[in-house]
C-alpha cells in the first residue's frame, strides 16, 4: 500500500482502483498543451505507456510518478488527494426556522440561521432582525476563537464592543474579534436586519501567529 504524509491510505486504495491517477496525468498534460511524445522525452517514459497509463490500463509504480511529478512541479501526494466535491446548495426562505432570542416570551430579536449549507460548518451564517425595543437588554453574543462579521441590510443596529460604541446603518459592514464582549441592540424606529456571519477557529492551524501557543 502507498502511504504519503497526510493522505488516507484507504483513499490512496480507492484512487488506484478507479483509475483516477491517469485522469489526472492526462489533465496536467493538456493543461501544458503537451503530447505525449513530449512528455515521454520529459520523463524517460514510452508514450505508448504513458497513453496506457492516461486511460488506466496500468498501474504506475513511485519512481514514475515521481518523474511526471518533477515534470509537472507537483508534490508526489497531488495525484493520491481525494476528488474535490463540487455542491450547490438551497435553503428556501419557507424552510428556515424563526428563533425569538434571548427568549419567546420578550425577544430582543429574531434570528433564521442558514448554517446548514456550510459543509463543515465552518462558518455560521445567519439572518438576524433586532427590534426597536427598550425594556429589553442588549444581546450578548457568546464569546469565541474567531472573528464575526456584520452586514447591516436595514435600520440601524448599536455596536458596544469593548469599550468601544458604533452605530451600523444599511450597507456598512463590520468585521470584528469575537473573543471581546460585544452587545447589539436596535437603535432605530424600525426593526433592523443584518447578515451575521461567524467565523470560529477549527484547529491551531487556523490562528493567527499571536493567537498560537
Amino acid at each position: 500500500m502507498v502511504e504519503l504524509d497526510g493522505v488516507d491510505p484507504d483513499a490512496v486504495e480507492l484512487i488506484i482502483a478507479e483509475g483516477h491517477i491517469g485522469a489526472r496525468i492526462k489533465q496536467l498534460r493538456l493543461k501544458r498543451s503537451m503530447g505525449l511524445v513530449e512528455l515521454g522525452q520529459l520523463t524517460g517514459l514510452s508514450a505508448s505507456f504513458l497513453s496506457q497509463l492516461e486511460t488506466g490500463r496500468v498501474v504506475p509504480t513511485l519512481r514514475n510518478l515521481a518523474r511526471l511529478a518533477l515534470v509537472f512541479g507537483k508534490d508526489l501526494s497531488f495525484f493520491f488527494q481525494p476528488e474535490k466535491q463540487s455542491f450547490f446548495r438551497i435553503q428556501r426562505k419557507k424552510d428556515r426556522v424563526r428563533l425569538p432570542q434571548p427568549r419567546p416570551a420578550n425577544p430582543s430579536h429574531v434570528a433564521e440561521s442558514f448554517g446548514i449549507l456550510v459543509p463543515d460548518r465552518s462558518l455560521g451564517p445567519c439572518m438576524a432582525e433586532f427590534f426597536p425595543n427598550s425594556d429589553v437588554p442588549p444581546f450578548e453574543p457568546k464569546m469565541y476563537q474567531g472573528h464575526e462579521m456584520i452586514y447591516m441590510i436595514s435600520g440601524q443596529l448599536a455596536v458596544d464592543f469593548g469599550s468601544r460604541k458604533e452605530h451600523l446603518e444599511a450597507d456598512d459592514v463590520a468585521f470584528l474579534d469575537a473573543e471581546t464582549p460585544r452587545s447589539f441592540r436596535c437603535a432605530s424606529d424600525t426593526p433592523a436586519t443584518a447578515l451575521i456571519i461567524s467565523m470560529p477557529y477549527r484547529s491551531d492551524r487556523d490562528l493567527p501567529r499571536s493567537g498560537r501557543l
